[in-house]
């Protein structure tokens, strides 16, 4: 029998396969529906502060709407902005329902915008109950005046004044998108973060010529995106060690999938598109699928596999970095339509 087991984040999983943050996993009939499927552990969507902001002002005013011609109508309502649930306290509430419902832990995320709130919420999902935090550094660095080396060390001192702060193990969402992503990595790590999370999907937006307006439209992912994480999870898994857990997500769609990200080296693969595709119970079908896979190539175990093919491991290191390069183009094929033919005689 394979063994599915492993550590994430310090935390005993019975399975490499984790649900990612999406619509699914924030409700919790659908997230009980995908931990009785085998999940190893769900990631519940994430709580950004610009949300609860939005929320905040609105209401502020929409109850003040008029209160210029009825003031008097405001003693009506002393308590409608303390009695009303705010998204930050449905979010906490979430968290401890989903706890009580799910046996497998269950991994809060936030994306703030200003110190304070990282370090607020952070305490908040902490006493709410989550077993683990994962900090979504989700960003477009737009500002001119910044540079590089500024936005990377503002967010490394972020990360180790939250991980300091708090006694729940932190991963950290990173994007690609880092001038020297080892540098970054290990930088993350050294701050106190206990894993990194490869890759954030960046949103890109489209332009509509007809309207001249910018359309906001969610793609789910591909499978061919799921390399870019695995170059950097085989590259980082030695440079990093023990010292910190690698979760692979995008682009996990199947069995298959899920076994060359164990292959790279990370301790877990994250799935959302393949379970907001083909439902909550698909989580099933990808542990089916990887325990085949397991027993077909004669692995007894995920600890046994991790790693076996990463930068350190691979009889071709070159293959992960800029030596593939050349190979990578040489590879290309000509349909046969494009194939040049043969001169008439």
């Amino acid at each position: 029998m394979t063994h599915l087991q492993t550590n994430y984040l310090g935390l005993e999983l019975r399975s490499p396969i984790v649900a990612s943050a999406s619509p699914l996993t924030g409700e919790v009939e659908t997230a009980e529906r995908i931990a009785a499927a085998g999940a190893g552990a769900i990631v519940l969507p994430s709580l950004f502060e610009e949300e609860i902001v939005h929320e905040e002002v609105s209401l502020q005013d929409a109850l003040h709407a008029g209160a210029e011609h009825f003031a008097e109508a405001l003693d009506y309502f002393p308590s409608v902005a303390q009695d009303f649930p705010s998204i930050a306290e449905r979010y906490l509430t979430k968290i401890a329902e989903i706890k009580q419902r799910v046996d497998v832990p269950v991994i809060a995320s936030l994306n703030a915008t200003s110190r304070g709130a990282w370090m607020r919420y952070a305490h908040s999902i902490q006493e709410a109950g989550a077993d683990a935090l994962e900090l979504n550094l989700y960003r477009v660095a737009a500002d001119s005046s910044r540079s590089g080396e500024e936005v990377e060390r503002g967010d490394v001192d972020l990360v180790e004044e939250v991980c300091s702060s708090v006694s729940l193990p932190v991963a950290v969402k990173l994007s690609p998108y880092y001038s020297s992503m080892a540098h970054f990595g290990r930088a993350v790590t050294d701050a106190g973060a206990a894993g990194l999370v490869l890759f954030n999907r960046f949103y890109q937006p489209d332009l509509d010529v007809d309207t001249r307006e910018v359309v906001v439209k969610l793609e789910l992912s591909h499978p061919w995106e799921i390399r870019l994480p695995l170059r950097w999870i085989a590259i980082l898994r030695p440079l990093l060690g023990a010292t910190a857990s690698l979760a692979l997500t995008s682009g996990v769609h199947d069995g298959r999938d899920v076994a060359k990200a164990l292959l790279a080296g990370a301790d877990i693969a994250m799935t959302t598109s393949a379970l907001l595709h083909n439902g909550p119970e698909y989580m099933a079908v990808l542990h089916t699928e990887l325990e085949a896979w397991l027993e077909e190539n004669e692995y007894a175990s995920v600890d046994e596999l991790r790693g076996s093919v990463s930068h350190a491991s691979t009889e071709d290191p070159g293959a992960f970095e800029r030596s593939n390069y050349i190979k990578t183009l040489h590879s290309w094929t000509a349909p046969p339509n494009l194939t040049p033919s043969s001169p008439s005689s």
